[in-house]
């Protein structure tokens, strides 16, 4: 497990409490989940953990990608015109995850993935693609791909290979899951997260408001910046890692700014979407959403000519401010 201390560029850190809460972690989803619960059964505590971490772990059959048997495995597969029944959770993020695409005016987009595979190479470097090939996969995104039927949970197939990857949004759907099992155990007062990087909070430590938790800027060697009182509230993060490469889904391009950004949200899932929108969207338009949104806000840090120290922060919304 990741060093809590030294949280990388996209995660925020969770100020870890005294040891009288309990804390449990769980390896699923390519990730780490950790629960620490304040409850004076810690047996029960455990149960209840633990209980949560299968909701994980049957979350991860149905949504990742490279299971040969999960839903969006099966929908990755499909050809045009096909068309597929599948689960409630694997059918509802994607319902969700077309409702973040319109919020987000394409920033968030989930078939991304051909696009990253354009650029990319097998070690995540830049590649330097045909423009008639980056025309092509921009004519076959977005949400228009997948046409979803309420009524039976079916998808049927508009476009095919698809590269669906749930990754901007199936940890964060995995932790409010997993949040809803903690309340049918009666655990009032807990802090949940998938990877550090989707936070969810709910009660508070040890007869507080709320739960302690900061960001680091990833630009200055991960010095504090921000502490919060998380109080039934989430928090996301993503942020540019070395190798790593970000694609706006609007443009078909790799970013060309260096940035970080964090959102605060009522649910883990729409957080992870919107994190992962701020960092293509422009300021303005990040703006432009939170104050149309009250119920989100951002923190963005930005790298200006390259040059550590030369960053600049922006907050966005009541919450942060």
């Amino acid at each position: 497990m990741p060093n809590p201390s030294t949280p990388s560029a996209d995660r925020p850190d969770i100020n870890r409490p005294p040891l009288s809460p309990h804390r449990f972690t769980h390896q699923a989803m390519a990730t780490i989940f950790e629960i620490i619960i304040d409850h004076p059964d810690r047996a029960y505590a455990q149960q209840a953990a633990w209980a949560a971490f299968q909701v994980a772990d049957n979350l991860e059959k149905a949504l990742s990608r490279f299971l040969e048997y999960s839903d969006i495995c099966r929908i990755n597969s499909a050809k045009t015109g096909d068309k597929l029944v599948i689960g409630l959770d694997a059918f509802t993020c994607l319902q969700e995850c077309n409702r973040m695409y319109m919020l987000t005016g394409g920033a968030f987009d989930i078939s991304v993935g051909a696009l990253m595979d354009c650029w990319l190479d097998k070690d995540k470097k830049l590649k330097n693609p045909a423009a008639e090939e980056l025309q092509a996969l921009m004519q076959n995104r977005g949400k228009t791909l997948l046409l979803l039927n309420d009524a039976d949970y079916s998808v049927e197939i508009k476009h095919s290979p698809l590269h669906i990857d749930l990754g901007g949004f199936g940890k964060g759907y995995a932790v409010d899951r997993m949040a809803e099992s903690l309340a049918e155990w009666d655990i009032e007062n807990y802090i949940l997260h998938g990877g550090l990087s989707s936070v969810r909070a709910h009660g508070g430590m040890s007869g507080q408001t709320g739960w302690p938790v900061s960001i680091s800027n990833p630009f200055q060697n991960y010095a504090p910046l921000r502490q919060f009182n998380l109080h039934n509230r989430c928090m996301n993060g993503s942020g540019l890692q070395k190798g790593n490469h970000i694609i706006d889904p609007r443009s078909g391009r790799p970013l060309t700014i260096q940035r970080a950004a964090w959102a605060f949200s009522p649910d883990a899932a729409s957080g992870d979407a919107l994190s992962t929108a701020f960092m293509v969207m422009s300021l303005d338009e990040i703006g432009q959403l939170c104050r149309t949104h009250h119920e989100f806000q951002a923190v963005i840090i930005e790298m200006e000519n390259a040059q550590p120290g030369a960053e600049k922060v922006y907050y966005y919304g009541d919450i942060v401010q």
